[in-house]
């Protein structure tokens, strides 16, 4: 396993990092708790859950899978906060101190943990200053409740103006940014890496495989998989993601996978984890059998002749299906 600097904090994150959005929702719980001893027998390091996967019971399920390996120590976790944890609670979401606060302290109870080594801000929120964000995330650090900050799909300038804040006030800074980077999605390469690359942030890619679009489950003139993660009920998400230009995309990947003997996905999560600036793509396997083709992922060599060639199909800083604008509903990371 292959381990890389967490931005430049030091702390060595493997390649690839767990995602845990499907456990104990779409994969049952003795078998997400079997995926994650897997994956951290295989030297994976580095798990990414969030307060809102099943309003907390996701992180419940992983801070038991932990607990009974007896992993934690070696173990790199990642949570989030912002989103909707009640129907009828006006507070209950946000950026804002008081859900900061109280949802690190129901995070630290669910993960059975004393503290967390990545805690990341899930979406930005403009009504919320960035300083008030801030504050609370500097008094967990200075509490012993939080190692380092994080943000997720933040745009390339409000890092910036995070970064700002924090050192005109002595805060501590994010030391990380958790985008969608995909074939399919590549505008990050236009501002946010060079960002990055610039002040020192990790870059944790999600949905790498485009939701499993990358993996080559979904072709051109066939019938849709009704248990795919892009359901025929999104209309949105099928016009955007089923063009052909991301079939193009999707032909490519699987002509050049064949030629290296290996299978799309691993293609595909090869390539976003040796683009420039990456850090660590976060998988999301459902079963055992997509964890273990993800790991494999590691084991593939992109050439630069097979950069130019999904350059061609896919141009650099381009978009196809825009991952940043996906139609979230009411209630977004809850499942």
């Amino acid at each position: 396993m292959e381990y890389r600097n967490l931005g430049r904090t030091g702390v060595k994150v493997s390649k690839l990092c767990l995602g845990c959005f499907n456990f104990g929702n779409r994969t049952g719980e003795e078998e997400s708790v079997e995926i994650i001893s897997r994956a951290i027998e295989l030297g994976l390091n580095f798990v990414d859950t969030a307060n809102s996967y099943g309003l907390g019971s996701n992180e419940v399920l992983v801070g038991k899978a932990l607990k009974r390996d007896g992993q934690r120590d070696r173990i790199v976790l990642a949570t989030k906060v912002y989103a909707p944890m009640s129907d009828d609670d006006p507070n209950a979401w946000g950026n804002h101190r008081r859900h900061v606060i109280e949802q690190c302290e129901g995070s630290l109870r669910r993960l059975q943990t004393d503290w967390i080594d990545l805690y990341q801000i899930h979406r930005p929120q403009s009504e919320v200053p960035i300083d008030e964000t801030l504050r609370a995330l500097d008094d967990l650090v200075r509490a012993g409740k939080v190692r380092y900050i994080g943000t997720s799909t933040f745009a390339a300038w409000q890092v910036v103006e995070s970064l700002w804040a924090s050192k005109e006030l002595g805060l501590n800074r994010f030391v990380s940014e958790q985008p969608p980077y995909n074939l399919l999605d590549r505008r990050i390469e236009r501002e946010l890496i060079p960002m990055a690359q610039t002040y020192g942030l990790a870059v944790l890619p999600w949905s790498p495989l485009a939701a499993g679009f990358l993996a080559g489950r979904y072709r051109r003139g066939q019938d849709r998989p009704a248990k795919g993660r892009v359901p025929v009920t999104q209309a949105r998400a099928l016009k955007e993601k089923f063009s052909d230009a991301g079939f193009t995309v999707v032909e490519k990947l699987v002509e050049l996978a064949g030629q290296k003997q290996c299978t799309p996905s691993q293609l595909g999560l090869a390539w976003c984890a040796e683009q420039p600036g990456i850090t660590s793509p976060i998988i999301g396997p459902r079963t055992m059998e997509q964890l273990e083709d993800n790991l494999a992922a590691l084991d593939v060599t992109v050439t630069d002749e097979d950069r130019a060639a999904l350059d061609e199909v896919a141009p650099p800083g381009g978009v196809i299906a825009p991952y940043y604008e996906g139609d979230f509903g009411p209630h977004p990371f809850r499942w």
